[in-house]
């Protein structure tokens, strides 16, 4: 299933900086106030905010409650949320290892225990292209897709037999047929929908990592990234400095959503 590493090197940062270094501009068009820890936005614009107490709270673009999500205390603190698929929502409550399955309204349709999957050790899940969950099994070093029961679908050959070292992904990112885990240290993992090992790059350090389209965005403290695969054009645009406190910054094509404290505030750029 596993093809040997293609590995393409980004021998220094400072030989692609200088095909793009711009500044980027921004304008502040909303802003929402709230004791919000974490967010989350969906192709259609609506929010999922993370509350303090854990409260999940979807809103729409214009900030209109649509549903809440209340249930916490049975699973803890949210980890991760993907809103991918708008009508499939997934949590990911790592400290249980359980996958709450929602639907548009926020309404529990499934509940998978990774643990009785005898899937111990997950850092990072993901909504697969066709409905499906992957996640990256650590303990087998597999990347997996699993049914919304919880059973294995397919999965990749042992990573430790075609990488040095194997990577500890925090985020994985299904897009333009092909599936992307990001290791902060390592960089990016590409592979296809078959768990078949296409590329590897290394864009290192980078925080709030995602996909639109063909390219690929991320962050550091002083300046956003972005580069599409294949090329040599890796931009960077300088983050101003009064944004260089958030605590999360989110990309889409039309909008940045940057989460500070007590409030969520919405940009427009060009």
């Amino acid at each position: 299933m596993m093809k040997r590493p293609i590995i393409l090197a980004f021998f220094l940062f400072a030989y692609l900086l200088p095909y793009a270094q711009t500044d980027a501009e921004f304008q502040l068009q909303k802003t929402f106030t709230g004791d919000f820890i974490d967010f989350t936005v969906d192709n259609l614009g609506n929010l999922y905010l993370v509350s303090q107490t854990g409260q999940l709270k979807k809103m729409s673009p214009g900030g209109d409650s649509l549903a809440v999500f209340n249930n916490v205390r049975q699973y803890g603190k949210i980890y991760s949320i993907d809103v991918t698929n708008p009508l499939k929502v997934l949590l990911y409550f790592r400290d249980f290892g359980t996958v709450v399955v929602l639907d548009r309204f926020l309404n529990t349709r499934s509940t998978i225990d990774l643990r009785k999957q005898q899937l111990f050790q997950v850092k990072a899940i993901g909504q697969s292209y066709d409905n499906n969950i992957w996640v990256f099994d650590e303990l087998e070093s597999k990347l997996k897709r699993i049914g919304e029961d919880g059973r294995t679908l397919d999965q990749s050959t042992d990573f430790r037999l075609i990488f040095d070292s194997t990577p500890s992904p925090a985020f994985i990112v299904d897009q333009q047929k092909q599936v992307f885990l990001y290791d902060s240290l390592k960089g990016v993992y590409i592979f296809d929908y078959y768990g078949a090992f296409k590329n590897r790059l290394r864009l290192t350090g980078w925080s709030d990592f995602t996909v639109i389209g063909n390219a690929l965005y991320g962050r550091d403290a002083g300046m956003f990234y972005k580069y599409e695969p294949g090329t040599l054009n890796l931009q960077q645009f300088r983050i101003p400095s009064g944004m260089q406190d958030a605590r999360k910054i989110r990309i889409t094509p039309g909008n940045l959503y940057l989460l500070r404290d007590n409030r969520l505030e919405v940009y427009s750029y060009r």
